[in-house]
């Protein structure tokens, strides 16, 4: 590279970092905001017995659910799958591990990993068997709370709407949901990006994540998955005729 501080490559070029039996980091919710290609590198890689860690399985074509449909990955640790009846197949069949975390709580331990702290107190779930299920509890003060250890990966994936050659990203709106913390979190952050900017066209007040998290910048070439909301193709016409 011409320049020590630039970052962007192509998805050949990360290709080698993703390996069997990797903890993975991914950034969005229900599929908005997870990175379309870099998802089907990891599909083309042929790579299995994965750790996936984020928000939740997206569905079932969509987003990291593509993965889990796809049976790559041996343990979730999420706060939800029920918009995708694979993992839930999967997981009733004992062929997925699922750790289930409350969205606030499965947040901050993903902050606290990429801040290097071991982990958060929380008293959610503290009074239910399936949230604390064996977990260290302290008392502070007068008040219970289970311990939750901080969450970290081999590899964190994000998807942003812009990003220079240091690696400082935008995101678009809702989009940017949990990719900031994750891509805080990983050993190794790959950023997918729909716009790469020059230097100085960003305006730092708008920097959401700063360059020092991000080790790759791949070009992206958009979403290839359909919405679940997204009508049928002829839908909209026909409906338009029968409106008339």
């Amino acid at each position: 590279m011409e320049n020590t501080f630039q970052k962007i490559c192509r998805l050949e070029d990360v290709r080698h970092h993703f390996k069997d039996k990797q903890s993975i980091l991914f950034g969005g919710f229900g599929g908005i905001g997870t990175p379309p290609g870099l998802i089907n590198l990891i599909l083309e890689s042929g790579i299995k017995d994965l750790t996936l860690i984020g928000n939740d399985t997206g569905f079932p074509d969509i987003g990291i659910g593509k993965l889990v449909t796809q049976r790559r990955a041996k343990k979730v640790i999420v706060s939800h799958i029920g918009s995708n009846p694979n993992a839930g197949k999967l997981m009733n069949n004992g062929e997925l591990e699922v750790e289930f975390s409350p969205q606030g709580t499965l947040v901050e331990r993903i902050r606290a990993g990429g801040m290097g702290l071991g982990g958060i107190l929380t008293d959610i779930g503290i009074e239910a068997d399936i949230v604390r299920n064996g977990k260290q509890t302290v008392k502070l003060g007068k008040k219970n709370y289970l311990v939750e250890p901080a969450l970290t990966a081999d590899i964190a994936i994000v998807y942003a709407e812009k990003a220079d050659p240091y690696g400082n990203l935008i995101f678009d709106k809702s989009a940017r949901n949990t990719n900031p913390i994750v891509a805080a979190a990983g050993q190794i952050t790959i950023v997918e990006a729909k716009q790469i900017v020059p230097l100085g066209t960003l305006d730092p007040e708008d920097i959401i994540v700063p360059g020092a998290f991000v080790d790759y910048i791949i070009p992206s070439k958009g979403v290839d998955w359909k919405w679940v909301w997204e009508p049928e193709i002829g839908t909209e016409s026909q409906n338009a005729q029968q409106r008339k």
